[in-house]
């Protein structure tokens, strides 16, 4: 077995793409490094051990990436003389040993499932110094669930709680149940222990991670159980609850329920679209209707008139026809989403959609996509023209890059916020505070004013 205690004194720097449940394995990874002896540096050129945790959703995603690892070698050496790269995630899972026609420099290639092994790997590799194979370690995907890993929060007032890794859906478009493996859920007296551990240790916000939060429970328990984990995880006295991602399908009134009757659950959901037309969500494999989503949003809003909601579009599905894509915008203005991430669909090799012929020109695709684009930008505007001249929550995350004397941090519908540190406080003091923010300005991305009351 190799020695981990080799690794003691190594700097790193982790660079992460792609969602939150990467996210919340990068600081798993800096948990597991740290706990080497590791020391986490701010940049690849400082780095002993540089380490990618990377997403395939898309295929921009895998260009950044060899383009940010083939800069590695001619980067100056780090103090230790030599690097040693590591890639981990998706890409990851998805290629193994393959990898190296791409980056001939990787070392270190392990699974969404191997995080643990990766230290052993990396002294193991730095033993070989550079050999013409990377150590590899991909597991089936899915087959350890483990949350018992050491992790190095990014944010000591926020914390990503993985309740389930997987996903049953098999959308035709998407990757992730052949990387992350089918859906696999976490007890769920555990996942309420570390819960209250965080909020012991002075968690404030906790957002509850899974590919599929609303299926939660249904390969334990027979059937899904969201609903009462939300109450339950609500009860641990936590200020802010978030929750991510979830599918339309199977978001029942049990959990609409439990998201207006729990006081620590934030009045914002994301809840996926990808298409505003039928036809195009069944060849989606989506498993609902324009129509149902739309009953789903009036249920949602009956219970709680002031919820924000955000979305994922794709434009541009093979086979996606200008009516389909006005039934999109239609449904865009209908729902009123007060953000979206909005995507050019991205051909993944091993889905289903990836076969289907599609003859629409790039143009018409990227027109259809700034149409959106400049539809989402403006209902961005106006839902946050709802919130000028009120108060405003805001839990206060730091500094802006560009201004250090300006805050910044995020409402409770999760806009970001920003407000000028008063004078007398440092802005460094108020990091993980939640203030009342006076709104005097409402843009489209961000909404600013000034802080009123005392921060708490």
């Amino acid at each position: 077995m190799a020695r981990v205690s080799e690794l003691v004194g190594l700097t790193y720097h982790i660079v992460t793409f792609g969602c939150q449940m990467n996210q919340h394995d990068s600081e798993r990874v800096s948990g597991l490094l740290d706990d080497c002896g590791c020391v986490e540096v701010s940049s690849l050129e400082q780095a002993d051990i540089a380490v990618f945790m990377t997403c395939c959703v898309r295929e921009n995603a895998d260009t950044r990436l060899y383009g940010q690892a083939s800069a590695l070698v001619s980067m100056v050496a780090p103090p230790s003389g030599q690097r040693t790269l590591a890639i981990g995630g998706c890409i990851a899972q998805r290629d193994g040993a393959e990898l190296r026609k791409r980056i001939p420099n990787v070392d270190v290639v392990f699974g969404t499932s191997a995080l643990s092994s990766l230290p052993q790997l990396l002294v193991e590799a730095r033993e070989k110094n550079g050999g013409k194979e990377p150590l590899v370690d991909v597991i089936e995907a899915g087959r350890d669930f483990s949350t018992s890993l050491p992790s190095h929060r990014a944010q000591d007032f926020h914390a990503w709680v993985p309740i389930m890794t997987g996903c049953n859906n098999f959308c035709t478009y998407c990757i992730v149940p052949y990387v992350r493996g089918r859906e696999k859920s976490r007890v769920h007296e555990r996942v309420v222990e570390e819960c209250e551990k965080l909020v012991a240790d002075g968690v404030r916000e906790i957002c509850l991670l899974g590919q599929n939060v609303n299926s939660y429970g249904r390969d334990l328990y027979g059937e899904p159980r969201f609903a009462q984990l939300l109450r339950a995880v609500g009860e641990t006295g936590v200020e802010r609850i978030r929750f991510t991602s979830s599918n339309p399908k199977d978001l029942s009134d049990e959990t609409i329920a439990a998201m207006a009757e729990t006081p620590g659950v934030m009045p914002q959901l994301h809840l996926a679209l990808q298409s505003g037309s039928t036809r195009i969500l069944k060849a989606m494999n989506r498993s609902y209707t324009r129509e149902e989503y739309l009953e789903l949003v009036r249920r949602l809003r009956a219970a709680m008139p002031d919820i924000a909601l955000s979305t994922d579009i794709i434009v541009g599905f093979p086979g996606e026809q200008e009516e389909d894509f006005a039934e999109t915008l239609s449904m865009v203005r209908e729902v009123g989403f007060s953000s979206a991430y909005t995507f050019i669909y991205s051909r993944r090799d091993g889905t289903p959609a990836a076969k289907i012929p599609d003859d629409t020109p790039r143009e018409v695709i990227q027109e259809r996509f700034d149409r959106l684009a400049q539809l989402v930008a403006e209902l961005a505007h106006d839902a946050n023209q709802r919130d000028l001249g009120t108060t405003v929550e805001a839990l206060v995350e730091g500094p802006s890059k560009r201004d250090s004397r300006i805050l910044v941090g995020h409402s409770q519908k999760n806009q970001t916020v920003h407000f000028a540190a008063p004078e007398g406080l440092n802005a460094d003091d108020l990091v993980g505070k939640l203030c009342d923010v006076k709104v005097d300005e409402a843009r489209t991305w961000y909404l600013s004013g000034q802080l009123v009351g005392d921060p708490r």
